[in-house]
């Protein structure tokens, strides 16, 4: 394929993807205000659902102003060529192809950050805090862009390096190599990243002595599920919204419980909680999970190498040779298909799974408890009880909130 054919190529993969994600968060956005359901009788009211609604219609406005924003500049960087200039800049001050592949992306990251700098900004102290979910500060955020740079410039740019030498050392084979590297550093992210990375952003602290503990205790015991490791995140230093999640294998396995979700939940609803995400475990979703990604990441390594030493990409993006920098970049674009396809399955397995936590809850513990944990985490954050089915198909990772206290209450 020439250059000019993959130019408009590139140009209407991307376009496809935009459109597509916009003309659903569209439909979703024009679902109508529905009727209290009677399961929600005592939760919410009308005010609350015009409130919802407003909430929903102001993140779809700033998204689709943000994402156009986005659309065109990726358009006039293919149509003008302007990768490939970025690409012949950084050669000309920075010796050595690995080294220039390293400081392209660089440039390109850093760039990409402080355009979407003020998006962020916005979405945090204009929107977010509209509603009263803000809880972040000027500092606070600042201070954790600049975090994210360190953790990129250190973890990102190491597994950069390596993956660009053995791109250029390795030839095709690199990808089977790197992929064994992603894979452990995959299963090693899981296993520390509540010891290493988390504690970089939030604090955590052990539960405390009392009531709750002993409850989870005495639940975990009662479904063989040892758990020593139980830790509070103050999450209520960004946002008020709530929740809980599980990290790590084994002996390593901690389950760490918003502060929010504790502020907002009477024990045995947050024991109810605590027995969903242990479903999750009992149900080996964790491990599924964690071979379905490694899974893709083998895929996506192997339809790389099969692409990256075409030289026509890189004349199509602006270069006047093959450039390996340029070529990830436009097969990430043209990967923009597969990926949607991908995630399409990944989302109905995570509803499968959701609806196989819940009933573990339910017949371990109890499901009214978490109906109505749901239930107030729901009403709290404002979501969408009435999402289009489209949209829930393409995008939701969890079933809507109405589906699931339907199984739940039978």
């Amino acid at each position: 394929m020439n250059p000019i054919t993959l130019k408009y190529l590139l140009i209407g993969v991307v376009a496809f993807g935009f459109f597509l994600e916009k003309i659903l968060s569209y439909l979703n956005n024009k679902q109508p205000i529905p009727a209290i359901p009677a399961t929600l009788d005592h939760y919410l009211s009308q005010e609350k659902l015009i409130q919802a609604k407003a909430y929903q219609s102001d993140n779809f406005r700033f998204g689709l102003i943000s994402g156009l924003f986005s659309f065109v500049l990726t358009v006039l960087f293919i149509s003008k060529g302007w990768f490939g200039a970025i690409d012949q800049w950084v050669e000309g001050f920075v010796p050595g192809p690995l080294s220039q592949s390293l400081v392209f992306f660089g440039v390109i990251f850093i760039g990409s950050d402080i355009l979407s700098l003020p998006f962020d900004y916005y979405s945090t102290f204009v929107i977010e805090e509209k509603y009263g979910f803000n809880k972040t500060k000027v500092k606070t955020f600042f201070a954790d862009k600049l975090k994210g740079y360190l953790l990129s410039i250190i973890v990102g740019g190491g597994l950069l390096l390596v993956f660009l030498w053995l791109v250029h050392q390795m030839g095709k084979d690199f990808w089977w190599q790197f992929w064994v590297i992603a894979a452990v550093f995959m299963v090693l992210v899981n296993l520390f990243y509540t010891a290493w990375i988390l504690p970089l952003f939030n604090k955590l602290t052990p539960l405390q002595d009392g009531e709750l503990k002993h409850k989870i205790i005495d639940y975990a015991k009662s479904v063989s599920f040892p758990l020593d490791n139980i830790l509070v995140m103050d999450g209520s230093k960004r946002s008020s919204k709530a929740n809980a999640f599980f990290s790590g294998f084994g002996k390593r396995k901690k389950v760490v419980l918003y502060d929010t979700l504790m502020d907002q939940h009477p024990p045995d609803e947050l024991v109810a909680v605590l027995a969903h995400e242990v479903g999750h475990y009992k149900k080996k979703h964790i491990v599924i999970g964690m071979i379905s990604s490694v899974l893709q990441v083998g895929l996506l390594l192997f339809l790389l190498a099969q692409f990256i030493f075409n030289e026509q990409m890189s004349f199509a993006l602006g270069a006047e040779h093959w450039s390996a920098e340029l070529n990830i970049i436009g097969f990430t674009m043209l990967f923009t298909p597969i990926s949607m396809i991908l995630g399409m399955g990944m989302n109905w397995l995570s509803r499968k799974n959701e609806f196989e936590a819940d009933a573990f809850a339910k017949t371990t513990f109890a499901g009214k408890p978490l109906a109505e944990a749901l239930k107030t985490l729901s009403v709290k954050t404002l979501s969408n009880i009435n999402p289009h089915p489209w949209y829930v198909f393409m995008n939701y990772s969890h079933p809507p909130l109405l589906e699931r206290l339907d199984k739940l209450e039978k």
